[in-house]
């Protein structure tokens, strides 16, 4: 195990300019981390140097010193508490991972591995703006498709009665539509007629009339950025978004050849015992396993690079997938009166706002105006925030062994208050 000396001088390397001696590529991180004899300890730390795209002043040593501790005693003690068998956390800025933490095991099996940056996890509902609000951004501004445009314009066939045609794709990646949040399904019916019958779900209301979270809205913007572009949701945000910035391991429907490397999550019966290597999202799963709300794993390694892209407005390692003008306009607040919602990113909650959730705990009580961030349901989150050249990644798999285990929400709003004090205590 690394001593923290050498943690605090490792991820001050990892902020250092382009080009600096202690900076190496993120593709030269060991690859396996074998775990530990039994008698050693269930937690563990890994920090990893990242190539910078500029000079980003370190915080002081005393400051990551401070991280350090704090991390890891949030981490041990939700491991401890059961909140999960294991997570791992990523901190960093637009420069680089400032500490990595692994805490626990992937599985509550004694032998399971420790998990790592290279750890692939299901992040449920971080698909959401990790996927499908990626391939809407670069849609938009390519002018292939406007935010005011009808649903029907794209998807003629949805029969969601008489109000349908006032439903806009701003509507669906503001939660504002008016469906509902999800439908109960047969699970043995296929892919194709999972589709038909998402396409014959009717609004709950009319649309800009209420805020309520719904994976039907995102399935629905999945199959518009399918007829857009002409691949497939999971093709595409490879293609144009993953492999440009490096983040080799993310994906939908990963290889079965991968599968030690996964963490599992639920044990569900009706599919044969323990979730692994499969979207645990049921409609996900009768989907293939790729859907617009649900579906996508990924690593620590690959989600802090995604994360400094934004911090990045954009572009990372000489690398632009987003104009800066898009990044403003998709994780700024759309109405801060109306709704904690960017376009596809959640916001900080604000007095006054007259709808609210889900839960905003990914910002803890600290978040700026300016931060933005999302949960995902099996005990995944980000928090990116600008103002404070700050990402916080938490990555677990809560649900495992059911998902009536509901400690993370605590977990992660602890995990953002105590990063922030760490790097801002004088």
């Amino acid at each position: 195990m690394m001593t923290l000396r050498g943690c605090v001088l490792r991820a001050a390397c990892a902020i250092a300019p382009l080009g600096a001696a202690c900076a190496r590529s993120p593709r030269e991180i060991p690859r396996d981390v074998p775990s530990p004899p039994a008698a050693a300890s269930t937690t563990t730390v890994t920090t990893t140097t990242v190539t910078s795209t500029s000079a980003v002043p370190a915080p002081p040593a005393a400051a990551l010193r401070r991280l350090a501790d704090t991390v890891r005693r949030v981490l041990d003690a939700a491991v401890a508490d059961s909140a999960f068998p294991g997570a791992f956390a990523v901190i960093g800025n637009a420069g680089g991972v400032l500490f990595e933490y692994g805490a626990g095991r992937i599985d509550w099996k004694a032998d399971a591995p420790r998990p790592d940056e290279r750890t692939l996890w299901d992040l449920a509902s971080l698909t959401k703006v990790t996927a499908t609000t990626s391939a809407i951004m670069q849609l938009v501004e390519q002018g292939r498709i406007s935010l005011d445009d009808p649903v029907t314009k794209y998807l003629p066939e949805w029969s969601g009665g008489p109000n349908r045609d006032r439903v806009t794709l701003r509507h669906l990646i503001t939660h504002s539509s008016g469906l509902p949040p999800f439908k109960a399904f047969p699970m043995d019916i296929d892919a194709d007629s999972t589709r038909k019958l998402f396409l014959a779900v009717p609004l709950d209301s009319l649309p800009g009339q209420h805020m309520t979270y719904s994976d039907i809205g995102f399935v629905f913007l999945g199959f518009i950025v399918e007829k857009v572009s002409g691949e497939t949701l999971d093709q595409y945000v490879v293609n144009h978004v993953y492999r440009p910035l490096g983040m080799n391991e993310t994906f939908f429907r990963p290889d079965p050849s991968l599968m030690a490397r996964i963490a599992p999550t639920e044990t569900q019966a009706f599919r044969g015992g323990q979730v692994r290597g499969i979207v645990h999202d049921e409609r996900a799963w009768r989907m293939n396993g790729v859907a617009g709300h649900a579906g996508l794993f990924s690593t620590g390694h690959d989600l802090a690079r995604f994360a400094r892209m934004y911090l990045n407005k954009g572009q990372l390692d000489g690398v632009r997938v987003f104009a800066e003008s898009t990044v403003t306009r998709f994780t700024g607040y759309v109405d801060s009166t109306y709704s904690n919602r960017g376009l596809g990113w959640q916001k900080p909650e604000l007095p006054g706002m007259r709808f609210t959730g889900p839960s905003s705990a990914w910002a803890g009580h600290v978040a700026t105006p300016s931060a933005f961030g999302h949960t995902g349901f099996t005990g995944t989150s980000y928090y990116i925030d600008p103002a404070r050249n700050l990402f916080v990644i938490l990555l677990s798999n809560r649900v495992n062994p059911t998902r009536e285990n509901n400690k993370i929400t605590a977990v992660r709003r602890q995990l953002s208050d105590a990063v922030v004090a760490a790097l801002t205590m004088q």
